[in-house]
């Protein structure tokens, strides 16, 4: 991806041979009937499988092969301390439900930054072959039909914009309250796409993303890709968002803050 060129190559380099790993891990266990699946939750329903751990396994793996230095923090094995300051954010599977569901809008996150936040990330959908690379102002998508560039929508006003969240239960009530003010006012909103969603905001399909809840791992990536290719990633006071929380995906500026218009209100 001679695009990319903007970033350190090793990088690059390293982040491929975690997606691709990962991509063979989770990709042995996809749709197959004898699926092994935990629940995380004594009430409710937040699965684990065995793709999530050993894609997660083999990427951590790699790093302490190829980047010994770098912290690593992972949802299903925590954190590994570093020394160069710079830390590896993996998410093995976002969007679990849907992997044991069969649905193609899984995800494998991979994000690269420091203190400030994520400056390099990959969102990779192993089924359908995609996988979105942003970092310092560049953004590609490659899959079945190529590799191409990324640019996030153009303004549009709100009332043409579509929406995008994974769950229609949007946090607390009153998160869910503030983001329904939003739907109202939007021409279309759409459920369940997980961080495929985020991708397409990436891709200048869709307008908006928001969510509640987030943990670190779900958003950096995606903060990275959205943002290389022209939109912007804050919390819902407009602040810094890749320790996760309260998260608005924007194509622009413009549609951001009359989306932040509203969400602002929204007590703590």
């Amino acid at each position: 991806m001679d695009t990319l060129n903007q970033l350190d190559p090793d990088v690059l380099r390293v982040g491929h041979l975690l997606a691709d790993a990962a991509r063979t891990a989770t990709l042995a266990h996809f749709r197959t009937a004898d699926l092994a699946t935990d629940n995380k939750l004594a009430e409710g329903y937040d699965p684990v499988t065995v793709a999530d751990r050993a894609a997660e396994r083999a990427m951590v793996d790699i790093l302490a092969r190829e980047r010994p230095d770098d912290a690593v923090m992972g949802e299903e094995y925590g954190a590994v301390a570093g020394t160069s300051g710079l830390t590896w954010v993996l998410d093995p599977i976002d969007g679990t439900r849907g992997f044991v569901s069969g649905t193609p809008t899984w995800g494998v996150l991979i994000a690269l930054g420091d203190s400030d936040g994520p400056f390099f990330g990959i969102i990779d959908q192993p089924f359908i072959r995609e996988r979105f690379i942003g970092g310092h102002g560049v953004a590609t998508v490659t899959g079945p039909s190529g590799t191409h560039s990324l640019k996030t929508r153009a303004p549009r006003d709100l009332s043409q914009a579509t929406l995008f969240s994974t769950f229609p239960e949007v946090g607390t009530k009153a998160e869910g309250s503030a983001f329904a003010q939003v739907a109202k006012q939007a021409r279309l909103t759409r459920y369940g796409m997980d961080c495929y969603a985020y991708a397409l905001v990436a891709s200048g399909q869709v307008d908006l993303v928001i969510e509640a809840g987030l943990q670190a791992y779900d958003v950096q990536a995606p903060i990275a890709v959205i943002q290389a290719a022209g939109g912007i990633v804050t919390d819902w006071r407009g602040g810094p968002a890749h320790q996760g929380g309260r998260i608005l995906a924007a194509a622009n500026a413009e549609i951001h803050a009359q989306a932040l218009a509203i969400l602002g209100d929204c007590p703590e």
